[in-house]
């Protein structure tokens, strides 16, 4: 399991509104710095942790989201 920083769990919590956001919109909703929010999220997607398509970024669907 991989250690997560504050920015880490910002960066999860704005992406758990369910919908894909981009660096800039999620570093818009965390306050953080692009450059440290790019960071988080190369490091939470190369845990597969988040997904990305096209510059898009989500947390993964669980089980329980397909069976709805």
């Amino acid at each position: 399991m991989v250690k997560l920083n504050k920015t880490d769990e910002l960066v999860i919590a704005a992406l758990k509104e369910g919908k894909e956001l981009t660096l800039q919109e999620i570093a818009e909703k965390t306050g953080e710095n692009p450059k440290k929010v790019f960071k988080s999220l190369r490091k939470l997607f190369e845990n597969e942790l988040i997904n990305t398509k096209a510059r898009k970024y989500k947390l993964p669907a669980t089980k329980k989201d397909a069976d709805k």
